[in-house]
Order: C-alpha cells, then structure tokens, then sequence
C-alpha cells in the first residue's frame, strides 16, 4: 500500500476538494425528496415512483468500476468536471420532462455521475495527503457531505414554496457546474521520483481486482456490512416512526434532528483515528448503531424514537469517512483508482442490501423484526471488523516495517 510521495496541505484542499462536497450535496440534498413527487406527477404509481429513486442506487454501483478505469485514464481533473457537467446535465432535462421514461434515465444518469464524482474525489486525495492525517482528512469530506445534504432539503423547500420544482432541480444543476468549475482548482499530485517506479504494472480492471481479492474479500466485506448498518438506519427510523402512528411532520423532525446529531463529530472521529487507529471508530460506530436497531422495537412513542435516532446518529457520525479511509489504506499504488472502483462497489452493494434485508423480513415478520435481524448483522459486523481491520492498520504495518 502507498504512501503519497510529498503530501499536499489539508488547507490548500478546502475549496477545491471540500467546497464541491458541500455545493453538490446541497443541490442533491434539495432535489432527492423531489424525484419521487415528479414521477408521480407524471402518472407514476407509488411502486414505480420507488424504483425510479432507486435508480440513483442503481446507477452508482454500475458507476463504480467504469469509474475508475475512467479516472485512471484521464485524471481526477477532467473527469470530476465531466461527472458535474453530466449531472447538471440531466437535472436540467429531469425539469422539463414530461416522459416517465426520460425522468427515470436522468435519475439513472445522476447515480452514473455520482459514482464518478465520489470516486474521483477518493482516488485524489488518497494520493495527496499523508497517512498521518489521512482519517482527518476523509472524514472531513464525509463530514461535508453530511452538511451540504442537511441544508438541501430546507433550500428545496424554500425554492418550491417560493417558485417551484423546477427552479429547485435549476439550483441543483447550478450546484454541480460550481461545483465542477472550483474542481479545476486541485492542486497537482506531486510528482513521483521516477517515471520507471510509478510505472503501473496492471492496467485493465479486472487483473487489478483479482490481484487484491483476498483484501476486498476480507476489509471489503466489512465496509459492505458498515453500509448495510447506515442504509438500513435511513430506512428503517421512519418506517418504525410511521409504524407507531406518527405523523410526516413529526417523523421529518426526528430525522433532522438525527441528521444535525450526524453531523457534530466527523472532525473527532478523523482525529482518533489518526491518533489510535481506526478500530478505535469502528468497533465504536457499529456498537452503538446495532444497539440502536435493538433498541428501536422498544420505541413507542416520538420522544423514544427520537432518542434512538439521536443515539444512532452518533454512532454514524464518528464514523464519518471510515470507509474511504479504510479504502484508502488498503489501496494499491499500482491501479490505486481500479483498485478503489471496486472498494466503492463493495460499499454500494451494501447500500443497496440493507433497505433490500428490511424488505425480506418484512415480507414474512413484523418490522420489529426486521430491525433486530439488522442489530444481529450490525453486531456480526462488530465481530468481522475486529479481525480484519488491524490486519490493514497502516500504523502497525509502519511499526513492523520499523522492526524489520
């Protein structure tokens, strides 16, 4: 695993690595609760409004891997401009639309630019800052993720109340051109010493993959489980809200507030992991977030329900920007950004599987249910992260590389 040969300063990386994060995850943050209202004001049933949301999902895991590839060939500049353009692209189209048909491919489209986008923002700094501030410095970016996505719906709000859907999928294309635009201003990677030993050995997808099975069948499994546990939280607080009688005001309340819990310790969560190791967050964070789904069967009324999600925000929230962290420890020098393509589709595929378990278990047993099936897989993830993730701690490779 490789180190990035001169670092660049976190704070030459505020405005063109996190000022993007915010804009974009404004503008998405506003227009996601929307998708679905559109396709059913273009005749959708409740079932294909559904899917078409999912689309963004589904578009990301089939984003992934060209991803990289794409980001290997023509660096994270052109291609995190490209991956803004496209997507403002299709949100302008997703305004005017009266197909249900187009509207399902914009969405389908914005979850393609998405993967590209994440995954390029990933791959740079994995090359550009150093492993003792690497935790700080991905869980900064999952931290403004957090921010922008939390101010979103209350923009989009205010735009539709003020004008309309369209002018609130406007700010959203609005978004990710600025976004896109204030990319260019990346500092250069660093140069490496020589050309002959930045040579990559493998180039297409598929040899870089099977090269590093044995990590991605290993720390990659336990990201998958992380994402179950976080996907599954989203989903599962308001259908329990909506299963005890609450209403859309008072659901939407507890899921902001959680939201704002979410976003109060990304920055600590970085600086333990840099200081003690990155167990040290997510033994913690998958702890807290599988009680959480243990606890919520137990919830009655708002008050309690509220409490729990506060509680699971908390344990999602320091682990902010673990799993590109440990992507980022893990990954190759040679076909770095390959390599993280299929990291980012382990993550997916767990994004995907939670809601997905919820509904399965639902099928036959009551949501209860399902919630405490979610905390025995949360806490299975406990299990596998305490094996695996000490195995790929790049402090304890430094002390055995130390001790050789």
């Amino acid at each position: 695993m490789s180190e990035p040969v001169q670092s660049i300063r976190l704070r030459r990386l505020a405005l063109p690595i996190y000022g993007p994060t915010i804009l974009i995850s404004m503008g998405m943050g506003a227009v996601i609760p929307l998708i679905a209202l559109s396709a059913l004001d273009l005749g959708a049933t409740v079932t294909q409004a559904a899917i078409i949301v999912g689309l963004i999902g589904f578009g990301q895991l089939v984003g992934d891997l060209p991803a990289g590839a794409l980001a290997q060939r023509f660096g994270e500049k052109r291609v995190l401009l490209v991956a803004c353009v496209l997507e403002a692209a299709a949100l302008i189209v997703a305004s005017r639309t009266s197909s249900l048909a187009v509207l399902a491919a914009t969405v389908f489209v914005i979850g393609l630019s998405s993967a590209v986008f994440g995954l390029a923002r990933h791959a740079y700094l994995s090359d550009a800052v150093a492993a003792g501030f690497r935790a700080r410095a991905m869980s900064t970016l999952g931290g403004t993720f957090r921010i922008g996505s939390f101010i979103g719906p209350f923009v989009g709000a205010l735009l539709i109340e003020q004008h309309s859907f369209g002018a609130t999928y406007a700010f959203a294309a609005a978004t990710s051109l600025a976004g896109g635009l204030l990319s260019l201003s990346l500092p250069d990677l660093p140069a490496a010493p020589t050309a002959v030993e930045t040579e990559p050995r493998r180039t297409s997808m598929r040899a870089v993959l099977w090269e590093h099975r044995k990590v991605l069948g290993t720390i990659g499994v336990g990201v998958f489980l992380i994402m179950i546990a976080r996907a599954s939280r989203t989903a599962v607080i308001p259908l329990w809200a909506e299963y005890q009688g609450l209403d859309a005001t008072t659901t939407s309340i507890i899921f902001g507030i959680s939201a704002g819990v979410d976003m109060l310790l990304f920055y600590p969560g970085g600086a333990i992991m840099d200081r003690f190791g990155r167990m040290w967050v997510a033994l913690p964070a998958m702890l807290v977030m599988g009680a959480g789904f243990l606890l919520l069967p137990l919830s009655g009324t708002a008050v309690a329900i509220g409490l729990v999600a506060c509680f699971m925000g908390l344990g999602n929230g320091i682990s902010s920007g673990i799993v590109l962290t440990l992507g980022s420890d893990v990954a190759p020098e040679d076909g770095r950004r390959q390599f993280l393509g299929g990291w980012r589709l382990c993550a997916d595929l767990g994004n995907v599987a939670g809601p997905g378990l919820i509904s399965l278990v639902s099928l036959v047993f009551p949501l209860g249910a399902a919630a405490i099936v979610l905390g025995a897989v949360t806490w299975f993830g406990v299990g596998w992260l305490a094996k695996w993730v000490p195995v790929y701690d790049p402090a304890r490779r430094a002390r055995e590389k130390a001790a050789v």
